[in-house]
């Protein structure tokens, strides 16, 4: 089993910044390979980031590449989503997940076993 509790999100002007963690126990957090998913009202969860369980690999999706970065610290057990240049398009409930198979990263939320509760983001325009 593994916890996973997500922590900073919140109301921000569109241009603005948040930094998301997701602090996680009860299983060896440098053996997890981690992502970010957000759901917006009305639609599907989809994928935002992930990384290797090293760190040394990541991956984001179109719609972030280049405003958000993921990265992991694996001696505080936490994993971090630094998120600049917020739009309105990015408000949504953001989710960190992780699964045991730590080097490969994947971007199908399927293949992630556990979940953390979610943190509300919401960028004013």
């Amino acid at each position: 089993q593994v916890q996973l509790v997500e922590s900073g999100g919140g109301l921000v002007q569109a241009g603005g910044s948040l930094r998301l963690s997701c602090a996680a126990s009860g299983r060896t957090f440098s053996s997890l390979a981690m992502g970010w998913f957000r759901q917006a009202p009305g639609k599907e969860r989809e994928f935002v980031a992930a990384i290797s369980s090293s760190g040394g690999n990541t991956r984001y999706a179109d719609s972030v590449q280049g405003r958000f970065t993921i990265s992991r610290d694996n001696a505080k057990n936490t994993m971090y989503l630094q998120m600049n240049g917020l739009k309105p398009e990015d408000t949504a409930v953001y989710y960190c997940a992780c699964r045991s198979l730590g080097v490969v990263i994947v971007t199908n939320a399927k293949l992630y076993q556990y979940w953390g509760q979610g943190t509300q983001v919401t960028v004013s325009s």
